[in-house]
This record gives C-alpha cells, structure tokens and sequence, in this order.
C-alpha cells in the first residue's frame, strides 16, 4: 500500500467523527504533573536510544503526542536529530516548546496528520499516544504514520497491555479514555498495517502516584516493510 493510499484510509475513519472530548482538556490540566507522577521511563528511554542510533545522524523524526517534550523529543534532539512534535493539549505543548527549543511543535490531531501537511519523515515515536485511541481507530493511525514514513523508517512504538477498548479511568484527578491489546494481537495489528517488528520489550511500571495503577508497559521497535 502507497503512503498517499495509507493516508487516505484515515478518510474513512474521519468522517465518521473523531471524538476527542475531554483529553486535551484533562492533559491541558494535568500540566507539570505527569512527569512528576511518571518520574522513571527506563523502557521509554531505552526504545528512544534504539531509534536515535538506528537513524541516520540528522534524521527528521515525528514525535506523535509528544507532551512536554520529556523525555523524547529532548532524547532526540540531543543526539542530533530534528525533532517535530504534535500533540493534542496546548498546554503541554507550552511546555515542551520550553524543555525543548530547538524542536518544533505543532497542535494537532493525529488524525489531521493525514494530508501530509508535515511531510515525510525517517522515523516516528508514539508512546502511549495511541492508547488515547479507540481501538477501531488505532489500525488507520498505524497506517497514516506508515504512509508518512520513508521506505525503510522506523517506528518506536509504546502501549499499554490491557484488553480495553475506549475505557474511561480516573488519571491524576482527570478522567481520560484509553484503549489497549494483548501482546500477541497489537502485533498483529503492527504487521497488517505494513511493519516489521524488529524488537520488542515489556516492563512492569508502578507510577510514582497513587492515583495512577501500576501497569505493564509494552514497547515495539517497527520498521516500515
């Protein structure tokens, strides 16, 4: 499938409605907090450093719900390459254009990342983006980033391994929706939209907040077939 056909699929799924109510109103609100309640990102960090060292020096890289800026795109900027980064609440993109200057940061949807109005880019991060999803979104969102790859990008990518589809939680005060597979289905849902897994990892993560449970952290190094 051509990336300007990957692209399109996500058309489908647009019309039908993207419902985002009260995500970016709950990040926007939980500001400087996530980072102090998830203070330890040894998996993130680590799938980082596997994209960073497996790129070419300078690549351009797409950082889908970037947050803060922390630790990722700072990661990556740091080992030279140029950053751009997306995410859905304004506030945390006020503070990742601090923790990050030399990166730029966009508001959007990723579902608006569908006309290509970024580009094309050599690798992409997406760490616990695409649990905001509802489940029958997250194989057109895998599709459109494919499409937005260049033959052979790589893309690191994080979920949460749980059997929930669009399921409201409590988060840090907030209430946020997520969604979520069982290994062995997410890569399934990885190969049928165009990738190779080149590696994968999982990890056992208690967040520093109470208010947050502890969860099993999955991480799968892609690149696009």
């Amino acid at each position: 499938m051509s990336g300007d056909e990957n692209q399109r699929d996500y058309d489908g799924y647009a019309r039908s409605g993207l419902d985002r109510s009260g995500q970016a109103e709950a990040f926007d609100a939980i500001g400087r907090r996530y980072d102090e309640a998830f203070p330890h990102k040894e998996g993130q960090l680590g799938a980082a450093a596997w994209l960073a060292a497996a790129l070419p020096p300078g690549s351009r890289v797409l950082d889908v719900g970037c947050g803060t800026g922390l630790p990722t795109a700072l990661q990556l900027a740091d080992a030279g390459h140029r950053v751009v980064g997306v995410d859905l609440s304004a506030g945390m993109l006020e503070l990742a254009r601090e923790n990050v200057p030399g990166a730029g940061f966009h508001l959007a949807d990723l579902a608006d990342l569908r006309d290509g109005r970024l580009g094309v880019f050599d690798g992409v991060t997406a760490f616990f983006s695409l649990l905001m999803l509802p489940r029958t979104e997250i194989p057109h969102a895998l599709r459109m980033l494919h499409g937005l790859l260049r033959p052979g990008g790589l893309l690191a990518l994080s979920m949460v391994e749980a059997d929930v589809d669009d399921y409201a939680i409590p988060f840090l005060g907030n209430t946020i929706r997520v969604s979520g597979y069982l290994r062995d289905e997410l890569r399934q849902v990885v190969r049928e939209a165009g990738f190779e897994v080149a590696g994968e990892n999982s990890l056992a993560y208690a967040p520093a907040s109470t208010d947050v449970p502890p969860e099993i952290q999955l991480f799968l190094n892609l690149r696009r077939a």
